[in-house]
């Protein structure tokens, strides 16, 4: 019976094992990937966590996992498939087993939403690609598409543009959600051409993708984009399933908590891009994650 359990290894769960760990919990985190960092390990340049400037995702990661490991930290790979509140007890299902703990920290994140139209999926590792820093090498000198208008799709095209002859900018709106500093970036890339008020219909080719698909939302008219490959970047969804009903969420199916990541069951705690919030970054995923340690401890207390 262990004190805690968190269950994800993102800055999120490692801030908190960080933080589990200087108190002495009895605790482990158990992670799906080899390799700890969720999400920001695909981020190819972070500028805006503190003291850090340009720090790349995976050094970022790294540093954080080194942080755990010098503190003890016992990381285990293996897949939730469920949690089970047993009142006191806390029941974690995973693929290989089960474990018991008093408390449980949800900390899995969120992943990348879909597009949902014709040739997403013919094509996906044919590209199509959510993550242009893991596969953006593939298109060097080459033509690409960057859906969405958010920090990661302007971050995206703004890394492929120095690696590609060309990248299309396909927004459904007019004007860019991302922040000002990157959108002044992007604009000023002589390589980059912007597709407004456009929505993605469809992705085209043989054996490979050749051709996207888009329609100007006003006029109905359509336009082929001749491409090599197409990134997806049109926000996330929570990585909640295996934790559905545990406790209340809302509509997206994001777990319902305030700073101390207490959910509506006792026991059951929520750090990160799990957490129904207004901002998700690192520095606030890391912030969830201490103020959970904080609360869990209060928990374990009564």
């Amino acid at each position: 019976m262990y004190d805690l359990i968190i269950i994800g290894s993102g800055p999120a769960g490692m801030t908190a094992a960080i933080y589990g760990a200087r108190a002495e919990l009895d605790m482990i985190v158990i992670e799906k990937n080899f390799m700890s960092g969720g999400q920001v390990i695909n981020t190819y340049e972070v500028d805006n966590y503190p003291a850090l400037p340009g720090i790349s995702g995976i050094d970022l990661s790294m540093k954080m996992r080194e942080h755990c490991d010098n503190l003890g930290v016992n990381f285990v790979t293996d897949e939730v498939t469920g949690v089970e509140d047993l009142g006191d007890k806390k029941l974690v299902k995973t693929v290989q087993g089960e474990y018991e703990a008093k408390a449980v920290l949800l900390a899995s994140g969120a992943d990348h939403s879909r597009l949902g139209i014709p040739g997403e999926d013919t094509f996906g590792g044919r590209g199509v690609s959510y993550c242009a820093t893991c596969d953006g090498a593939f298109f060097r000198n080459k033509t690409t598409a960057v859906i969405g208008g958010g920090n990661v799709a302007v971050e995206d095209a703004i890394y492929l543009a120095n690696l590609c002859e060309k990248v299309y900018v396909v927004h459904r709106r007019d004007e860019l959600r991302a922040d000002k500093v990157l959108q002044k970036k992007l604009l000023s890339l002589d390589n980059v051409e912007m597709v407004w008020n456009s929505n993605a219909v469809r992705i085209e080719g043989e054996k490979k993708t050749e051709r996207l698909i888009v329609k100007d939302k006003f006029t109905e008219a359509e336009r082929t984009l001749d491409v090599d490959g197409v990134f997806v970047a049109v926000g996330i969804v929570p990585n909640a399933e295996p934790f559905n009903g545990i406790a209340d969420q809302d509509k997206a199916g994001y777990f319902i908590a305030g700073e101390d990541g207490a959910t509506s069951t006792p026991g059951i705690f929520v750090a990160g891009d799990l957490r129904a919030k207004s901002l998700r970054q690192i520095i606030t995923a890391a912030g969830d994650g201490a103020n959970a340690i904080h609360a869990i401890q209060q928990y374990l207390l009564h």
